[in-house]
């Protein structure tokens, strides 16, 4: 049992970056048979934080709502929370533009091919994202079961399409009933917040095997690709990459120093988030660590966060839905030859931060948004088929970035009212799993 107790004492962001580079070399070493062997561990950890994603959102959302004194605090904290959202899209794209102009990744790129694995994405009507917020069928949006047209344009149900919105939404609404109650229903909240500290300590068991989760999605990841597909289009991935670090170091750390707040900090508590985000590609299953990172590590108030981390896991997209499509825009101006224009410039800048909320809970976002941002601006489609087949080294970059966002804007908005745990973000811990208690009861 000492070995337990050596490993549990080991920062959790050291033990994730342990499970990178064995998974890394692993896959190096192995090959394609990595994949075959290691890919179920990282399918396996996936799964788990997808099963504790909807429940651990749904009554911590009921919990937060019916703590609140009315709705004018939710609206107030709601609109503060998405003006945030749209400034920090709005710097994204810029950034995504300013790199792709600098680094010119479509300059000398020849002969491309449309990769045989991608498929045009349907973009639904804004119309038709706001009502796909409110669930016909509330269980079936707690099952994350989502609704597609099969080839003869008959809806029917499909694993893996939901959106964690319906659930904000219907959870949203049992809050504000029990607001309205009052002490009539003094039990079921008990029962919510219960439910709501069960899931968050599920959520910490869970997290704990990141590490392990880690090996096995990096070692499938390096085994199964190789290098090959990036060589061409080696260019691209570094303006990415580039451009997204620039916007978490340079843009976060600005808009956290202008708020009288320590980016260090922030970075070493948000820090399990972003390392969750990189290795799984989703922001859905980073979820649950960065809710546990934006209160237990940065000090962010509960009931605050229990909404506001959720919603941007939906619409707030900096990576997949600004930085992304703006670079895409870019490179295939440069590829074909043809020089924006500065009404094309505007309509990226716009198209792409107002897509991204207009596709919120759509899934695949960044083909989504890159089909958007194209169309609008006149471009032709093509490059997001060239991008394709190099797309999961991409979303890793992209999606770290949309949760380091995720994480920013709850912080910023917390500080301006109050909500801020100064204390607690001062000491930022890196650890989002078991607590130091409960480590010692598994090891005595």
């Amino acid at each position: 049992m000492k070995l337990v107790a050596a490993w549990f004492k080991i920062p959790f962001w050291q033990r994730v970056l342990a499970g990178f580079v064995l998974g890394a070399l692993a896959g190096w070493l192995m090959g394609p048979a990595a994949d075959t062997w290691f890919g179920p561990l990282g399918d396996l950890y996936v799964t788990l934080i997808k099963m504790i994603a909807i429940p651990l959102v749904f009554f911590a959302v009921i919990n937060a709502v019916s703590r609140l004194h009315g709705q004018k605090s939710v609206a107030a904290l709601g609109g503060r929370t998405f003006l945030w959202f749209v400034i920090t899209a709005v710097l994204a794209v810029c950034i995504g533009l300013a790199v792709g102009v600098v680094m010119q990744p479509g300059v000398g790129v020849t002969s491309l091919q449309v990769d045989p694995g991608y498929k045009p994405r349907d973009i639904p009507s804004p119309i038709q994202v706001l009502l796909n917020v409110v669930p016909s069928n509330p269980f079936q949006a707690l099952t994350g079961i989502g609704t597609t047209k099969n080839a003869a344009g008959e809806t029917v149900l499909a694993a893996g399409r939901g959106s964690i919105l319906p659930v904000i939404f219907f959870a949203g609404l049992i809050g504000f009933a029990m607001v309205k109650l009052g002490e009539r229903v003094a039990g079921a909240r008990k029962l919510a917040n219960e439910a709501s500290e069960i899931m968050i300590q599920i959520t910490r068991f869970v997290l704990e095997i990141t590490p392990l989760g880690t090996f096995g999605l990096i070692a499938s990841l390096v085994g199964s690709y190789g290098f090959s597909k990036l060589v061409p289009l080696a260019n691209f991935v570094g303006a990415l990459y580039i451009a997204c670090a620039l916007h978490i170091v340079v843009v976060y750390s600005g808009l956290l120093l202008a708020h009288r707040l320590n980016p260090l900090k922030f970075f070493r508590g948000a820090a399990p988030g972003m390392q969750v985000a990189f290795v799984s590609s989703s922001s859905f299953a980073a979820m649950p660590a960065s809710l546990r990172a934006v209160t237990h590590n940065l000090g962010v108030d509960k009931d605050y966060a229990a909404f506001a981390v959720p919603l941007g896991a939906s619409i707030k997209m900096d990576g997949c839905g600004a930085i992304y499509p703006a670079l895409c825009a870019v490179f295939i101006a440069q590829y074909t030859g043809h020089a924006l224009t500065p009404d094309q410039y505007l309509i990226v800048l716009i198209a792409s931060v107002l897509g991204s909320f207009g596709t919120a809970g759509v899934p695949g976002t960044a083909v989504v948004m890159a089909t958007v941002v194209l169309s609008a601006a006149g471009l032709p489609l093509e490059t997001i088929g060239y991008l394709y087949a190099i797309d999961r080294v991409l979303d890793m970059m992209r999606t770290m970035t949309n949760v380091t966002g995720q994480m920013l804007v709850p912080v910023l908005v917390a500080k301006e009212t109050g909500l801020l745990d100064a204390q607690a973000y001062q000491t930022a811990s890196s650890n989002v799993g078991l607590e130091d208690s409960e480590v010692a009861g598994k090891t005595s």
